[in-house]
């Protein structure tokens, strides 16, 4: 009996041992983990390039994004009273200044201002978002021109800050290859939980405040861009004259063309290009008809917002898939697979609009929220890989210029999309009102996906630990009269607290 007791007893604590060890296994992955990661970044790279990270990509671009995505489909349907294919077109008017990034990035990188080729940058930004949204806020009555007009200024001051940050982040990858891919997933885990708490207060904030209340909310985080620039550590810049300036003008051409040269460089481009701009955008076609159609789920905007939080629960997990399972895989195998999973996923689209989702007992807002929750992380985890190949693309002294032209060519054909997609909501006579061809707009959306999975053969069949580019095309730089250290901001790279 009494070994029986003692084989009992050390039963239970094996069994203990077991659970308490899988306890703090779930706690190291939960938690300890992801902070031991972010403590070794900050002290890779040093907590000044963590700062700007988390303001331009958590909250201007994260949060920012949350907050307008929603108050400005609203503005457009409920202020301005337009039509859904008129608005999936002023849509990408909005994004036009993120297509002139590669204008922002050569200002950057060869026009220093009052001696620093960073802090000012962020400056104006945040001063030109602030301005913008303030006027949309206050003003009453405000012309669809004019309005469209500060829109265009805000999106201009995010993009504005968003190249300055993009070129840290992309010095950071060349002189620390091996974290690139995590720097990268840094920037998407900093959106993402931004876009997370931004599209889950937006519904309930157009309830209280409206739209153009909403707006002055975004004036106020804009501040936060003139934060960064007025704390930035950064080493002066020798001031170059006007003659002196477009001779760098014309280096920075010379060596975006020799770059362009390389097969490794243009061929992803074409792809990415080509990808975006067949993947037509029909979101504001979805977005009236889930809150006008007679029979359509007539959602408030709280459950609006909502749903698009799970769209940023996706992204997020999207990020964390790529991070700890997938970021070592060559760059082409990612993106075929998520692009095969994103053409199934545009049909979830469908099932939907035909009401067969309440046919076999399922909720409209249970299907949206997986719907959007899918589709989100399937995105994100086809644009990381393509996100990393892009900073190893770049030449060393045209860090923030190269980068922002690879994300403008992303941004055209974003355009093209959007453009397209309201050309075709136009066409096939999807208004306010009328939605009875919104299905074949979806059919027509989601046979088109499949074309950039036959253009897959332009990605290198590399993984993020390759260098694409020669070594002489990383160690140049444009930039004469300054070390590598003049160059980037001193805190990315000094070992001082």
């Amino acid at each position: 009996m009494a070994n029986r007791s003692e084989e009992a007893e050390y039963e239970n604590d094996s069994r203990r041992n077991h659970q308490d060890k899988k306890k703090e296994g779930v706690l190291d992955l939960v938690l300890k983990r992801p902070l031991r990661w972010l403590r070794m970044l900050i002290e890779e790279l040093h907590w000044s390039f963590f700062f700007g990270v988390i303001v331009v990509y958590g909250v201007s671009q994260g949060l920012g994004k949350g907050l307008s995505k929603v108050s400005t489909q609203y503005y457009f349907k409920d202020e301005q009273k337009i039509q859904p294919s008129q608005a999936q077109i002023y849509v990408g008017l909005i994004q036009i200044p993120w297509i002139i990034k590669p204008l922002w990035g050569l200002l950057t990188d060869v026009v220093p201002v009052w001696g620093y080729r960073r802090r000012p940058y962020f400056v104006f930004a945040g001063v030109l978002a602030m301005i913008s949204m303030m006027v949309l806020w206050l003003h009453t009555n405000l012309h669809l021109a004019l309005a469209l007009s500060c829109l265009v200024a805000g999106s201009a001051g995010v993009a504005i800050a968003d190249v300055t940050i993009d070129a840290c982040v992309t010095q950071c990858s060349i002189s620390h290859p091996t974290l690139a891919a995590d720097m990268q997933s840094l920037c998407g885990l900093s959106s993402s939980i931004g876009s997370l708490v931004g599209f889950s207060l937006s519904g309930l904030l157009v309830h209280l405040v409206g739209s153009k209340g909403v707006y002055g909310l975004l004036g106020v985080t804009a501040g936060l861009l003139v934060v960064v620039g007025m704390v930035l550590k950064e080493s002066p810049s020798r001031s170059l004259g006007r003659k002196h300036v477009n001779e760098k003008f014309l280096d920075a051409g010379s060596a975006i063309w020799k770059t362009f040269q390389y097969g490794e460089v243009w061929r992803p481009c074409l792809f990415m290009l080509l990808s975006a701009a067949v993947s037509l955008h029909i979101h504001e076609g979805m977005f009236y008809w889930y809150t006008d159609a007679k029979d359509g789920p007539s959602f408030s905007k709280e459950a609006v917002g909502s749903i698009m939080s799970f769209g940023a629960i996706g992204s997020l997990v999207g990020i964390l898939l790529y991070q700890n399972f997938l970021k070592n895989f060559p760059f082409r195998n990612v993106v075929f697979w998520a692009l095969s999973l994103s053409v199934l996923s545009g049909f979830l689209d469908l099932i939907l609009v035909l009401r067969l989702n309440l046919k076999l007992g399922v909720p409209d807002y249970f299907f949206i929220v997986v719907d959007e929750f899918v589709s989100h992380m399937i995105s994100r985890i086809k644009w990381l890989p393509l996100l990393v190949l892009s900073s190893k693309l770049c030449p060393a002294g045209m860090e923030g210029t190269f980068f922002a032209l690879l994300m403008s060519i992303e941004h055209i054909g974003h355009l093209v999309s959007s453009w397209g997609g309201g050309v075709l909501l136009h066409a096939l006579k999807v208004t306010r009102t009328q939605f009875d061809n919104l299905w074949l707009v979806i059919v027509i959306r989601s046979f088109l996906r499949v074309i950039p999975i036959g253009l897959v053969f332009l990605i290198p069949n590399v993984d993020s630990n390759s260098t694409i580019l020669p070594a002489e095309m990383l160690t140049n730089r444009i930039s004469e009269g300054v070390d590598t250290e003049k160059i980037e901001m001193t805190a990315l790279i000094s070992d001082e607290a």
